[in-house]
């Protein structure tokens, strides 16, 4: 065959219209719509056909460097953690997420929350050569104390760290359903607590807009965008109470949320996640600064039965996380459902990472999604509704104000029970749970170690929300 026919070719040009027409004929009289469109959990449609899209990149704060895979350290035994550290070091973990009692991501468990812990786990390791982040107990601004106390007494240039520090206020109200303090005292006592940090110059993420507490919850989309969105002007406004101006504090404002397996909706919440933090920033008169994000694989599509088709699950939602351009990942081991996990389940967490990233080479190009239609479509969407879920926070008070009085856990409970009245009426299927399941259940190996109790200490209360697997909203599949 000649190859200038091919260059000579002329192709007619075809719109959106024609192309429905096309897929209608193919139906042969079925409804496009019915048969070819699904929606997400915030109605957003999510179709076969996209109009064109002008490339618009939504990279990580570092585009030039790969995402960090910060492996989660949870153990209560701290000799056995510091173990298991040793281990995920030598085999290619660049980062840490180290998880400590009592926190909202901690599943039961977590690191004993003393300095000592900080002291035994750290000594000696490579710091300056890491990711280093904490998601912190209730009583979280001591462990800043700690750490950068531990750091001093090392000799170690705080400037050269990569830190984050996973506070959030109001993930640890809606996650435990306590607070050791009013809201107003807490407001008036983190302004003097970050003017302490400014001081002593520590870099990194100090405050965090933390989403995957509602995400586990039930929320959808676009909820735990709007309140990490909400968190986020929060955070600006004791900033700008601390007497530190916005573009000198918004890189010290990070975030986390959840990915799940659903690959599109995750690389989409991602991307909108940058752009309504460069919205926001924009109303504040900054200068757009890329947002930190770091995400964990969701506990809540997580199952019991079969466990290990959480393997693949999480490697989706890594995936996910790496092409939507987290700056670092988690992945929470496949038996996670059953206990605190084994080593080679945590070696399994590790290695999905290691995979995708190193003989993959998922973080060759910033922003894959770029230009595609579809996916620019979902991350405006996404977006807007995340924005107006922020909004509806903000006139309600704020996120802190909404959990208080009830108003976000209503509307989070809501979206649990629609999604899993789609569960338990089979329009959504669980691999290895409704359907497919196996005749026997093998047997899971974990760590011997006993679930922490949520801290009861308190002053103000909230209706707690609580993490829920996808498998338990069958009515009780364990």
């Amino acid at each position: 065959m000649d190859a200038a026919l091919l260059r000579n070719a002329e192709f007619a040009p075809v719109d959106m219209e024609s192309w429905r027409k096309l897929a209608e004929k193919a139906l042969r009289g079925g409804d496009f719509e019915d048969n070819l469109v699904n929606r997400s959990d915030d109605g957003i449609a999510l179709g076969p056909l996209f109009e064109p899209a002008e490339p618009r990149i939504l990279s990580r704060a570092e585009p030039t460097r790969n995402w960090s895979i910060a492996q989660r350290v949870d153990d209560p035994d701290v000799d056995r953690a510091r173990q298991q550290i040793e281990t995920d070091l030598r085999g290619g973990a660049s980062g840490l997420a180290l998880v400590f009692e009592g926190a909202p991501n901690a599943f039961g468990y977590g690191l004993p929350a003393s300095e000592e812990t900080l002291s035994r786990l750290l000594k000696d390791l490579p710091v300056n050569d890491i990711a280093l982040r904490i998601d912190v107990h209730p009583a979280s601004r001591k462990s800043m104390d700690w750490l950068v106390q531990n750091l001093s007494n090392r000799a170690i240039n705080p400037s050269k760290l990569r830190l984050s520090f996973g506070i959030d206020s109001a993930a640890t109200f809606g996650g435990t359903g306590r607070l050791r303090m009013s809201l107003e005292a807490l407001a008036a006592s983190l302004p003097q607590s970050l003017a302490h940090f400014f001081a002593m110059q520590v870099p990194g993420v100090l405050l965090e807009a933390d989403g995957r507490v509602y995400h586990n919850a039930g929320a959808t989309e676009a909820q735990e965008l709007g309140a990490m969105a909400s968190v986020a002007i929060a955070h600006l406004s004791i900033f700008e109470e601390a007497r530190q101006p916005i573009a000198h504090a918004a890189p010290h404002i990070g975030f986390a949320l959840s990915a799940t397996h659903d690959q599109y909706l995750t690389i989409a919440k991602i991307r909108a996640l940058r752009l309504i933090w460069a919205r926001l920033l924009e109303e504040c008169q900054v200068e757009a600064i890329p947002a930190h994000i770091h995400a964990e694989t969701s506990y809540r599509m997580q199952t019991v039965k079969d466990p290990e088709t959480n393997i693949l699950r999480n490697t989706i939602a890594a995936f996910s996380a790496a092409v939507g351009g987290a700056d670092s990942v988690s992945v929470l081991p496949h038996t996670i459902t059953h206990g605190l996990p084994d080593e080679f389940a945590r070696r399994l967490a590790r290695n999905t990472q290691l995979l995708l990233r190193d003989e993959s080479n998922l973080g060759f190009v910033a922003d894959p999604a770029a230009g595609s239609g579809g996916m620019e479509q979902l991350t405006d969407e996404l977006a807007r509704a995340g924005w107006e879920e922020m909004r509806r926070l903000q006139d309600e008070g704020g996120l802190l104000h909404s959990l208080r009085d009830g108003h976000f856990q209503r509307r989070v409970k809501e979206a649990r029970e629609k999604r899993a009245e789609a569960y338990r009426h089979g329009d959504r299927k669980i691999v290895g749970t409704s359907l497919h399941p196996l005749d026997k259940e093998r047997v899971v190996q974990t760590l011997p170690a006993e679930r922490q109790p949520v801290p009861e200490d308190g002053s103000v209360f909230c209706e707690r929300l609580s993490p829920m697997r996808m498998d338990e909203m069958l009515g009780g599949s364990e």
